[in-house]
């Protein structure tokens, strides 16, 4: 029976890229599936439905919502955005680590549902750093730069409720990292399962 797979969130700032670990990730490694978000937002011209996100109506939304079916949803100002349940759960019962790209409102949500869920929060080494990637994008006006900082000011102060801060300074140390720790997680649930099952099997002898 093939090993059930780790359900991994990776969180962090706005610059700190995330989404550049992912696909030095899922390029490098074949046990990894990316959670794919499903949302009511209007797809750019760049995304297609099923790669990038699921692109649903709010009734649509409002449906799954009901049926239970979403990890974790949040609703901001315009749009809903959530995480399906019935992909991850295929992931991991086939063996797949599942990563979920998600914000810390999401991650800290999965994990009251999912205690054993691993978090891993990338930033990068210095807020000047933070800075300097929003800027060097060449995307945004300064205006949104300094909102950026400012939630960047706010998401902080949750941090330490992550297990893991993956400082993202190179991207290839960074990504062999990220894949260290959650291996590292199978190696842990593994040696866990082992003993409980070893030390039931001993009480049990030593009590007929």
């Amino acid at each position: 029976m093939r090993e059930r797979g780790i359900l991994a969130v990776v969180s962090g700032f706005s610059g700190a890229g995330k989404g550049t670990l992912m696909e030095a990730l899922m390029a490098k490694y074949d046990n990894y599936a990316l959670s794919i978000s499903a949302t009511t937002r209007q797809p750019r011209d760049n995304e297609e439905h099923g790669k990038q996100y699921f692109f649903v109506s709010e009734t649509e939304f409002d449906n799954m919502v009901e049926n239970d079916q979403f990890i974790e949803y949040a609703r901001y100002v315009e749009h809903s955005y959530g995480t399906p349940k019935e992909y991850v759960m295929e992931q991991l019962e086939a063996g797949k680590d599942v990563i979920l790209e998600i914000e810390i409102q999401g991650a800290l949500k999965v994990k009251e549902k999912f205690p054993e869920t691993l978090l891993i929060f990338v930033t990068p080494p210095s807020a000047e750093e933070l800075k300097r990637r929003l800027i060097g994008r060449g995307t945004e006006t300064m205006d949104v730069v300094e909102a950026r900082l400012q939630r960047a000011c706010q998401e902080a102060e949750q941090m330490d409720r992550y297990d893991y801060l993956l400082i993202n300074d190179q991207v290839e140390p960074c990504m062999e990292e990220l894949h260290r720790l959650i291996q590292s997680q199978h190696r842990r649930m593994s040696l866990h399962g082992e003993f409980a099952a070893k030390m039931k099997k001993e009480l049990k002898e030593i009590s007929e």
